[in-house]
């Protein structure tokens, strides 16, 4: 198996050189690397041509900076970097971020969940990040699912699920389409990713406007939204973070914004919430 990297970045000088050392240590070393360069401003594209000088398995492509948008940018990014490859060379497609540290034999690993076992359509570590001087789990998400800055797809099912959606929430919508169309979403817990960034920290967009988009955007009905509305409301134990999110919601839906998914898609991932929510609260 061959994999093909994309990684977005944006003034990544400092965190950059820790992803990218990181993978020439990888025990499997049969991979592409293309680090996009978002319109930095920083020293990150002459870092980017020093590994080029040094190894031909790096390439870059320099893009005009995007709008800083949670989730549109990064894959906007991603896909501009993987429209300069032909992926008939490769088996596995992966989108990673510019500011993570692998385990030396995460490739390996992951490649032979691959070989292993068919049915895997996207397969991922665990992320850590540094808390006093120790890596912890992150815990923004629950271990089943394969958090952004580290998605490794086999190319059969990313192309059969149409790829990234450029919207916020995707690496979420991922999750569900190709659940829907019978691959299955794998975490390997062994496999210790480091974070050296927060994601996040770099948003300007407040967070009830966050979820009440993301919501929005991940094609929630009405229903389904309020009471994921509710659920990050009792988080932070305001009433008022509810109807702020809500109206983030009903904003979008008023003003019609375009969705990144298909009908289909959207009753699908409708239907997944739907059954999480009777598996969990009704006991269904």
């Amino acid at each position: 198996m061959r994999f093909l990297i994309i990684i977005p970045a944006h003034n990544e000088e400092e965190n950059l050189p820790f992803t990218l050392d990181s993978l020439l240590q990888q025990s499997f070393k049969d991979f592409k690397t293309v680090v996009v360069n978002d319109g930095s401003t920083d020293k990150t594209p002459e870092l980017i041509r020093k590994y080029m000088d040094n190894d031909s398995r790096f390439e870059t492509v320099d893009l005009q900076k995007s709008a800083h948008q949670p989730g549109s940018k990064v894959v906007n990014a991603f896909k501009n970097g993987l429209k300069t490859q032909n992926t008939d060379g490769f088996d596995i497609i992966c989108k990673f971020d510019a500011d993570i540290i692998l385990p030396g034999n995460y490739l390996e690993t992951v490649k032979n969940a691959f070989e292993n076992n068919t049915e895997y359509g996207l397969v991922g570590g665990l992320l850590y990040v540094e808390k006093d001087g120790n890596w912890v789990y992150e815990g923004n998400s629950n271990k089943h699912h394969v958090r952004g800055p580290m998605k490794a797809y086999r190319k059969e099912c990313f192309l059969q699920m149409g790829g990234l959606r450029e919207t916020l929430g995707w690496d979420n919508i991922d999750s569900i389409l190709l659940e829907n169309l019978g691959w299955k979403e794998v975490v390997l817990p062994e496999l210790h990713v480091k974070l050296i960034k927060v994601k996040g920290a770099d948003y300007t967009i407040r967070p009830a406007d966050y979820y009440g988009r993301y919501f929005y955007f991940l094609g929630l009905n009405r229903f389904l939204a309020y009471i994921a509305a509710s659920k990050e409301a009792a988080k932070s134990k305001s009433a008022s973070f509810f109807f702020k999110i809500v109206k983030a919601y009903e904003a979008c839906k008023t003003n019609k914004l375009e969705l990144k998914i298909s009908k289909e898609e959207q009753k699908a991932i409708n239907d997944k919430r739907w059954k999480m929510l009777k598996k969990k609260w009704l006991k269904m």
